[in-house]
């Protein structure tokens, strides 16, 4: 089987084998209503009101959407518009701790016998994809009728360099894994459940063939140490040889992917009713004084990360959610942690310069590292050139915006950036035209009710 393409990026994995440490409870929580694809969630608590940990504050805003609950226990100071990660404003419910992490009496195990149950289940834990993705768990397992899916492929991969948190997860909450597992295995009817590990994850992969041995239908399977090896489509095609169809699902090629994290986080919950208010992070980079893995309620400012791990050693010039590959940059450090939040990595100026861009030289190393076999320096022309159509015939929108393509090219072009702004010309130029199309067709619908009514008349 062919396998797909990718980079050798370094791993830089300082954390690796450091167990998590739970941090202290931060004065204030900030909890924003938008840490998921789809509709936010909308606030069920007011101003004044008192919070438990494990306790609902916003339900979810739609069909793609994801309840919250808290992570701390104290009181709500408001509910304000602030500036999110991303750039945009958002509602968040911010929290004033009282440091005594009172557990919310409705807290209790959730008896699960069924599919229909189990999504339930997952719906009201508020679990999203804790790889990064953040698309909401329950909807993943939403499988349409008469869509068979032959395998659950858990995420053990971790590619990015300097992240770990799913590799303590695969260590220090190994059970809890195979049990998350076990239960969509079970419910969604699924013969084979496969664990991707990277094959530099040695220990990970001993224990949870251990642990899997006995299981039905259960395996783990060591894949090349090659990012971005956990990408999902890529995950897919190197475990079992299939890919998903431009614009369709894992579902449609009879898989469903879960990150590691996000099965441990179910079985958790269906043991002891506690849904998903905190993280496993990894505080790393250039500028930070003793990196480490935390454990830190959803909402913690990322100040409270840091100072935890001795403060920065130099001021940061750079500070990512998520790896340095795939991740964004943030602000300030007042950012709060998120349910997607792996990681947090501060660099100083050395390591977080930007490289001047030179002139394309045409040398083909995009191509040859595009794990999903684009042609990035024809969309870059095509973007350049303002020529949508192009990239639509390149098709831009296979890009997962892995990085492979910057991180090869010997010219330093902006590549993922182009395929970011590459994408949204695209949707824009065929959202116009599907416009376009309806006012042809209601004109010519028009026309003919017209004629319809001259014949009548004659």
């Amino acid at each position: 089987m062919k396998k797909l393409h990718g980079v050798k990026a370094p791993h830089w994995k300082n954390t690796a084998e450091l167990a998590a440490v739970r941090i202290p409870v931060p004065p204030e929580v900030v909890v924003p209503m938008s840490m998921h694809i789809g509709a936010p969630a909308k606030p069920v608590v007011k101003a004044g009101d008192p919070v438990k940990v494990g306790q609902l504050i916003a339900e979810a805003g739609g069909f793609v959407s994801a309840p919250i609950h808290s992570g701390v226990s104290g009181k709500v100071k408001k509910i304000d518009d602030v500036l999110l990660s991303n750039g945009q404003r958002g509602t968040a419910v911010i929290i004033e701790t009282d440091g005594e992490q009172s557990v919310y009496e409705g807290v209790a195990p959730v008896p699960v016998s069924s599919k229909e149950e189990l999504i339930e289940a997952v719906k009201a834990s508020g679990l999203v994809g804790l790889g990064g993705a953040g698309f909401p768990a329950s909807v993943k397992l939403m499988v349409k009728d008469g869509v068979k899916i032959d395998y659950l492929l858990v995420n053990g991969a971790e590619c990015e360099p300097y992240i770990t948190s799913d590799t303590r997860t695969m260590l220090d909450d190994a059970e809890a894994v195979i049990g998350g597992a076990e239960l969509v295995q079970k419910y969604l009817n699924i013969p084979q459940t496969v664990f991707g590990i990277e094959d530099n994850k040695k220990e990970c992969i001993r224990k949870l063939e251990e642990l899997s041995r006995d299981k039905s239908g259960m395996s783990v399977q060591a894949l090349p140490a090659m990012y971005p090896q956990g990408g999902e489509k890529v995950l897919i095609y190197n475990v079992t040889g299939r890919e998903v169809p431009e614009g369709k699902l894992p579902a449609d090629a009879g898989c469903i992917v879960m990150n590691c994290t996000s099965l441990a986080a179910l079985y958790k919950y269906i043991r002891t009713g506690m849904p998903l208010v905190e993280k496993c992070i990894t505080v790393d980079g250039s500028a930070v004084v003793n990196p480490q893995n935390v454990i830190a309620p959803i909402g913690t400012p990322i100040k409270y990360l840091f100072e935890f791990c001795g403060g920065f050693q130099k001021d940061p010039e750079k500070i990512l959610y998520g790896g340095p590959m795939m991740g964004i940059a943030v602000p300030d450090t007042e950012v709060p942690v998120l349910k997607g939040t792996n990681a947090v990595l501060a660099f100083d100026h050395a390591d977080a310069i930007l490289p001047e861009p030179t002139a394309c030289i045409r040398c083909g190393n995009c191509v040859s590292h595009c794990p999903m076999r684009l042609a990035p320096l024809e969309i870059e022309r095509a973007y350049t050139l303002k020529k949508p159509e192009f990239l639509e015939r390149e098709k831009v929108g296979l890009c997962m915006e892995c990085g492979c393509c910057a991180f090869g090219c010997p010219a330093k072009r902006p590549l993922v950036h182009v395929m970011k702004l590459s994408k949204l010309m695209l949707r824009d130029y065929q959202n116009a035209k599907k416009l376009e199309e309806e006012k042809k067709a209601a004109k010519a619908q028009k026309a003919a009710a017209e004629n319809g009514k001259e014949e009548k008349k004659e």
